[in-house]
């Protein structure tokens, strides 16, 4: 009986010197090695498509709209015919332009001519007559009320003979009334082509507000234009996230319609104010589209790459704690300070206050300074 309580003596003391060293080893916990790792800073946010230029296509003349030649969504070049208004009343008012203008060189001024002519030749012969009825009233040989008579007459040609001249200056090629009439025929010729609407650069049709027998007048929209190759993406970021943006950077644009696509992109421009009501700032992207995925009003993704480095000590945020880390040295525990430089969502990226190997536990309620611990499970950074 005695040796039997010998043996359980002795078991006792062992048990109790493994509890011993086991609570000066310290618990068991699960640590994180401080490695070097590649490291990017992205700001995402959500976009939507824009063309920098849209061209609201209108009627300059009030008529009717004979005809509608494209629909939404369609492509068109350049000079494309958009639409036609009816033209019956301006190519009547051209019409008579061009017959008033054929009519005056072809009519009127010859017949100017011919007048001009008809009054010189009487204006001559009408002062040869009165020149020699003077003479012959001078001499005696005729009434000096008979020479009164023929000088007047001179006179009235004389002053006929300038209103033929006036009429045949005003209609002669180059003159008053040919430039008046000409006038006349460009403003008709002008008129009429603004009957017809046509495309003013290359681009998809966005939106139509017009059909065929539609009274229309000047300041009415009726067709939204979008250049093809104008296209841009401006995303809405949040103003907390606004100070790393810069010209330039590098971004990823990714469409709801083909969320497999990765378009690269570029920040082009960065609105100078924030939107009071969003608490956002209107950043501007240049996208490169060589497949024409993108389409006007599309939603997509966007994500700027604001800064990187190949080789950083970097840290899960889950295990940084106002600005401080606990980590575990020579088997105890320790909160030490330190400072940090790049941040994404999920990782952080520490200046100064850790070295390589350091071993860091999850921040929870009974981590104490100062507690014994050990090396238990060691936690990936992937």
């Amino acid at each position: 009986m005695r040796r039997g309580w010998v043996i359980g003596g002795a078991g006792i003391l062992v048990l109790v010197a493994l509890m011993g060293w086991s609570r000066w080893r310290g618990e068991a916990v699960s640590v994180l090695q401080v490695q070097q790792r590649p490291l990017e800073q992205w700001v995402v946010a959500s976009g939507q498509v824009r063309s920098q230029s849209l061209a609201r296509m209108g009627a300059e003349i009030t008529g009717t709209v004979a005809q509608r030649h494209v629909r939404e969504g369609d492509q068109v070049a350049a000079g494309d015919l958009l639409i036609s208004l009816q033209a019956d009343d301006w190519q009547a008012q051209l019409q008579q332009a061009q017959t008033a203008l054929d009519q005056l060189r072809n009519q009127l001024y010859p017949q100017a001519v011919h007048t001009l002519q008809e009054a010189r030749l009487a204006w001559q012969q009408s002062e040869r007559e009165a020149q020699r009825r003077m003479q012959l009233a001078k001499d005696d040989m005729l009434a000096t009320e008979q020479a009164e008579q023929a000088e007047l007459q001179a006179k009235i040609r004389k002053a006929t003979l300038k209103r033929a001249e006036l009429a045949e200056h005003a209609l002669k090629p180059g003159g008053d009334e040919e430039r008046l009439l000409q006038h006349k025929l460009e403003l008709a010729r002008a008129s009429l082509a603004k009957t017809r609407i046509h495309a003013p650069f290359a681009g998809r049709v966005q939106t139509r507000n017009v059909e065929p027998g539609d009274q229309v007048q000047p300041g009415k929209v009726l067709l939204e234009i979008a250049r093809l190759d104008d296209l841009e993406v401006v995303a809405a970021v949040d103003e907390k996230y606004m100070a790393p943006l810069a010209l330039e950077q590098r971004a990823v644009v990714i469409a709801d319609a083909w969320p497999q696509q990765e378009l690269q992109a570029q920040v082009s421009f960065l609105a100078p104010a924030v939107d009071e009501a969003g608490g956002t700032l209107d950043v501007h992207l240049q996208v490169d589209d060589p497949q024409r995925l993108l389409r006007q009003g599309m939603t997509v993704s966007v994500s700027v790459l604001t800064a990187s480095k190949p080789q950083a000590w970097v840290v899960p945020r889950d295990y940084l704690q106002q600005q401080s880390v606990w980590r575990l040295q020579d088997g105890r525990l320790q909160q030490v300070p330190v400072t940090i430089g790049l941040q994404t969502s999920t990782q952080v990226e520490v200046l100064s206050g850790l070295h390589g190997g350091d071993w860091l536990v999850l921040p929870h309620q009974r981590l104490q300074q100062g507690a014994r611990l050990r090396v238990g499970q060691i936690i990936s950074h992937d």
